[in-house]
């Protein structure tokens, strides 16, 4: 394994150490729904030639745990998804184009994802106009000016905002966000750093009858969320034993992330630009790396912290599906209650890609003096990407 990680202190140490506080948090989702079961009809028409092919595609349907997804397709009503997705006029007709998709995505993407970003801001009490730094995260459509000039128009950022684009990284962008965020916050403390994640999976349903990608057909869903981050000095932090009888609810600080390579992976999750969508290849064998890479992979980080798997509080875990949930428990030795925040989300909401461990760690108690929080994300490479939270005590504010 190759491992890579951002120098942290040990969290024995961290008093002395500049803190970056989560200082706001918000997700949001398109309004238009789809249960499962009807996913799956409108799949069947799209994707089965025969009753054998639709026995199996309904089998994986039931089988995600998923009962309900938000797809902006879906926003008008069905009709306006069978216009978008008609069902398949021959065996070799495989949807809309590329260039068809692109057009919904850059219609869709901006206002769901300022929708995530005022509820962010708006959370942090910080105004548009005082975010310094903006980082964007996609990996589900591409245009320009694209979709972090967008937000500057519907959110009123300054027009010297700093941009940062992460794209095509996948189900742990986020992690890749909050790794980006957090550094341009620590190296400006007091300035607020905006990170948005946003993703239409549902831009990419693939036509026929090709299992991985019916797979993915089946858990992929569309969403968006944001925060802000803020870095302090620990220092100015209101001590434990003068703060006010009622004090401020606990925060998120992000105190480390780290990434890690597993071997001789690279064809087991892929993500490519095809002539009728973006494609995934999604391997059966992604379980059986995760259980059994995981630890051997997270016990050293969290050692480097003064931490141990047990040591952890929480965990917010991205749902690539049922079976990876199941091989994290496994790997780790953990009670099936770790997973239940990551289990809710994928049930009420799909697999998101990049938005989805933001909508888990809203889910997640903050208080202050638990355990740290432990995020975990697998993508293409097939990589794991890792951030530890910890609950800190908000910092003061200035005057």
């Amino acid at each position: 394994m190759t491992r890579t990680t951002l120098a942290a202190p040990s969290l024995v140490s961290q008093s002395a150490e500049r803190v970056v506080h989560m200082v706001g948090l918000g997700t949001h989702h398109p309004p238009g729904l789809v249960r499962q079961a009807e996913s799956a009809e409108i799949a069947t028409q799209r994707c089965c030639d025969n009753d054998e092919q639709a026995h199996w595609l309904h089998r994986v349907y039931e089988q995600s745990t998923i009962e309900r997804r938000h797809i902006v397709v879906m926003d008008d009503g069905r009709a306006a998804h069978d216009a978008f997705y008609p069902p398949r006029r021959s065996p070799d007709d495989r949807g809309p184009g590329v260039q068809q998709r692109m057009q919904a995505y850059a219609r869709f993407a901006p206002p769901l994802a300022s929708a995530a970003a005022r509820r962010a801001l708006a959370q942090a009490g910080v105004r548009p106009a005082d975010v310094r730094q903006l980082v964007t995260v996609s990996c589900t459509g591409f245009a320009a000016p694209g979709l972090d000039m967008r937000l500057i128009e519907l959110l009123g950022l300054s027009p010297s905002v700093g941009r940062t684009a992460i794209g095509f990284m996948g189900c742990h962008g986020a992690v890749n966000g909050l790794r980006v965020a957090r550094a341009l916050a620590h190296e400006h403390p007091g300035e607020p750093v905006l990170l948005c994640a946003v993703e239409l999976c549902s831009m990419h349903f693939q036509y026929g009858h090709h299992r991985q990608r019916i797979i993915a057909n089946a858990l992929f869903a569309d969403g968006a969320a944001a925060c802000v981050l803020q870095a302090s000095d620990h220092e100015s932090a209101t001590p434990a034993a003068t703060r006010a009888p009622n004090p401020a609810p606990a925060q998120w600080s992000v105190v480390d992330t780290t990434s890690c390579l597993l071997p001789n992976t690279q064809g087991v999750m892929t993500w490519t630009i095809g002539e009728h969508g973006f494609r995934m290849t999604l391997s059966p064998r992604v379980p059986a790396l995760v259980k059994r890479h995981l630890r051997d992979f997270l016990q050293p980080w969290l050692a480097e912290h003064g931490l141990a798997v047990a040591d952890v509080g929480q965990w917010a875990v991205h749902p690539g599906g049922p079976r990876v949930l199941d091989a994290v428990e496994q790997a780790l030795d953990l009670p099936a209650s770790a997973m239940a925040a990551s289990r809710d989300v994928l049930r009420d909401y799909g697999n998101m890609s990049s938005p989805t461990v933001l909508f888990i760690i809203e889910r997640l108690p903050c208080v202050a003096g638990d355990g740290p929080c432990v995020v975990l994300a697998f993508g293409p490479g097939l990589m794991i990407e890792a951030a530890l939270l910890m609950p800190t005590s908000p910092p003061t504010p200035a005057g």
